[in-house]
């Protein structure tokens, strides 16, 4: 299903968008508070600059905020099929999103990058 090479990939295994082979985060762990942004400068396998700019990745803020509000519509949806009342179904959107934000944070930053970058594999080691 995820196959190398696509960009989905990239964004649900957190890898460099370029040559998928190195991940971008320093610790897998996205609750690992402390270290839940820490990234590595640059991709240890084809050299591909992360932050490829001051201030890159506040556009993932707004990629960020899409996630949040689709996973917030889906919450309310299934809590409506499910008969949860207006009331609930708001308290459960709110603590999902708490306790998935440090996720939301990161794949909306892999989402981001993969917007400017595409996947070359000439960039495989080997190649």
């Amino acid at each position: 299903m995820l196959k190398k090479g696509s960009k989905l990939y990239s964004i649900l295994t957190g890898t460099c968008p370029r040559c998928q082979s190195d991940k971008m985060f320093v610790n897998k762990n996205p609750y690992a508070l402390a270290d839940n942004l820490k990234m590595h400068e640059r991709c240890r396998n084809c050299g591909l600059m992360y932050k490829m700019e001051p201030s890159f990745f506040f556009g993932a803020m707004y990629v960020s905020y899409a996630v949040g509000v689709a996973l917030g519509i889906l919450i309310f949806g299934i809590c409506q099929l499910s008969g949860i009342g207006m009331l609930h179904s708001f308290g459960w959107i709110f603590g999902l999103l708490f306790l998935l934000m440090p996720i939301i944070t990161r794949v909306s930053r892999n989402i981001y990058i993969n917007l400017f970058v595409n996947y070359d594999p000439k960039t495989q080691k080997g190649h």
